[in-house]
């Protein structure tokens, strides 16, 4: 499975790259803290594929990064290429760029 580092995702971020931030939480985690992900949770994303275009990088992100590897296997299965999970997730992203975030 590739993954994506926090650091590697901030470059991203900062360079405005064309890439799709997908975030697996739920809505109440997404509420504490986010950073400006697609919000389709896990639960809902075998229904929902369809909102996402296969031709972008799409980069998966949860708390920690397990649900997110979750959904990285279910997006490779559904034929998606260009996917990698967020190392860390949300918590990471809380520790290691914006220590402002909640971590929880």
């Amino acid at each position: 499975m590739k993954e994506t580092t926090v650091q590697e995702l901030k470059k991203k971020k900062d360079r405005n790259d064309d890439f799709i931030l997908l975030d697996v939480r739920e809505p109440h985690e997404f509420h504490i803290s986010n950073i400006d992900g697609t919000l389709i949770p896990l639960d809902d994303l075998p229904a929902r594929t369809d909102e996402l275009d296969q031709d972008k990088e799409i980069v998966v992100m949860c708390r920690s990064g397990a649900r997110s590897a979750n959904a990285v296997k279910l997006l490779e299965e559904k034929g998606f290429k260009n996917v990698s999970n967020l190392v860390g997730g949300v918590n990471a992203w809380a520790k290691e760029i914006d220590t402002s975030l909640p971590v929880y």
